[in-house]
């Protein structure tokens, strides 16, 4: 699961830093994929919060500015990484506050997993954004990284 998991972050780390480096080299970003990606940036925090007891310095719609994406990318993964790296137990419940402040308990595993899922969930709406503004999207599939 261990092993699983990190090459998932992998996956993550690289597909998001393409999109950094991307945005960061493209003369206009949409609000839209500005938006799409702060919130991807957010929760990713949101979770590594949640798992490690500790509170959230993001909210989950806040906006960052294109050039401090990096920055909080990095230490978001550097923090899954310290996660899963650290981790005895996957079927681990961990209790949370929502955004909303109802109580949930899921396993590591499964919010890992989220993790991962949420984030190519909106890097797939930041693709259809890039089309809709005459930007090319990436190739971030999983097998496309996997070759």
């Amino acid at each position: 699961m261990k092993v699983f998991l990190n090459q998932l972050f992998d996956y993550n780390y690289y597909c998001n830093k393409k999109l950094i480096e991307t945005c960061n080299s493209a003369e206009k970003v949409s609000e839209k994929s500005i938006e799409l990606f702060s919130h991807i940036l957010n929760a990713h925090h949101i979770w590594n919060a949640r798992i490690l007891g500790k509170p959230s310095e993001y909210e989950v719609w806040q906006i960052h500015a294109i050039k401090d994406w990096g920055d909080i990318h990095y230490e978001n993964q550097r923090s899954s990484f310290e996660i899963t790296t650290n981790a005895d137990d996957f079927e681990k419940r961990i209790d949370f506050e929502n955004t909303e402040g109802r109580l949930y308990t899921n396993t590591l595993k499964d919010i890992l997993f989220h993790i991962i899922n949420h984030s190519t969930h909106h890097r797939a709406q930041i693709s259809t954004d890039f089309r809709n503004n005459d930007m090319e999207p990436l190739p971030t599939d999983y097998v496309y990284y996997k070759r």
